[in-house]
């Protein structure tokens, strides 16, 4: 999340909500093929950098760097090939800026498992030339194998998420009904299992999302599955709450407020966005819907703006590491949206 602000965003539908902020966008055409994983370059701090991930059949799977030059409105790709299968979940590393994750299907046994890795990029990545629709002139680069983060008795892989503050040596993967905390070694080419645990009940219990706090020293995850949200303490690795019912549908995603240490937003295919205070999760603390409240005097809670600028569902939204008031958007047709939030509107929440 932006420093005062909430990126909402629909699946299965062709809009991207903004919560609290109006942005002006620059739209990436498509390519040839079909995404679903975003994540901005968590450690790079300088440059607008976003890694989307594409999903494809036919063809060698590709991770696209998308570098974004603010100041002139300019957008440059650089392509790694990622040829073991199709990325469901993409994230970097929060220390080294050459590190990153990915989930991907790998077929199994007449069965398809959904796996995960780390890698590395190359050191020196050759500048990426400007984007056009027909663009298939970058060279392609090579990813690094670092280490796997499998373990076959756990099932599939839903995503990957990193310590945040840390010296990006843990991440947590979700697989199937199980967390597991690793310890990644040795430059990151070795993972080890420190501690698991797993859910527990009725039904194929499957998360679906994670997000680790970046408050209480690192010790807090969240993770959603089905229709609830659940708080773990990484230490022990045991349920600190349980949100049931979070929302009416099934919970697509996390996201902890950067500066305020107790409080969670969920989104989910009822198409609500929903606050908790995770000291008292009895209620949401805010529930917000699509056209339920339109505020005309920002910085006040409530939808002030959605865009269209997808012509296909969008899956993925997240605001860039070097700039907190600039984000992207991510559609299935593998169309990224750049967005930024006006002066105007920044200086009116800031002051």
């Amino acid at each position: 999340m932006g420093p005062q602000t909430l990126l909402g965003f629909h699946l299965l539908t062709a809009r991207v909500v903004l919560l609290f902020a109006r942005c002006s966008a620059v739209p990436v055409p498509r390519g040839h093929h079909v995404a679903r994983a975003l994540t901005p370059q968590t450690a790079e701090t300088d440059a607008i950098r976003f890694l989307v991930g594409t999903q494809s059949l036919k063809y060698d799977n590709q991770i696209h760097i998308i570098d974004f030059d603010d100041e002139n409105n300019i957008i440059n790709k650089n392509v790694l090939l990622h040829q073991v299968g199709e990325i469901w979940h993409i994230s970097t590393s929060p220390a080294d800026r050459g590190v990153l994750a990915t989930c991907y299907n790998k077929p199994s046994d007449s069965k398809v498992l959904t796996c995960a890795a780390v890698w590395r990029m190359p050191k020196e990545l050759e500048p990426g030339s400007h984007e056009s629709p027909d663009d298939s002139s970058s060279t392609a680069h090579s990813l690094e194998l670092l280490c796997h983060l499998d373990d076959m008795a756990h099932g599939s892989t839903a995503c990957v998420t990193w310590e945040p503050t840390g010296d990006g040596k843990k991440v947590i993967s979700l697989a199937d009904n199980h967390i597991l905390l690793w310890d990644l070694q040795e430059s990151s080419g070795q993972a080890v299992l420190a501690s698991s645990a797993s859910l527990e009940g009725k039904g194929q219990l499957k998360f679906t999302s994670g997000r680790w706090s970046p408050h209480h020293a690192g010790t807090q995850v969240a993770t959603a599955s089905d229709t609830t949200v659940r708080g773990w303490d990484t230490r022990s690795m045991s349920q600190i709450y349980c949100i049931e019912n979070a929302h009416g549908q099934l919970v697509r995603d996390l996201d902890f407020n950067p500066n305020k240490q107790y409080y969670l937003a969920s989104c989910g295919d009822d198409c609500k966005v929903k606050f908790w205070d995770t000291r008292n999760v009895t209620e949401p603390v805010k529930t917000l819907e699509e056209h339920s409240h339109w505020s005309q005097e920002p910085p006040r809670d409530g939808v002030i703006a959605t865009y269209e600028e997808h012509e296909d569902s969008v899956y993925a939204a997240d605001w860039s590491s070097a700039d907190p008031w600039l984000f992207a958007s991510l559609s299935y047709d593998g169309r990224l949206v750049i967005n930024r939030v006006p002066r105007a509107l920044k200086y009116h929440i800031l002051l």
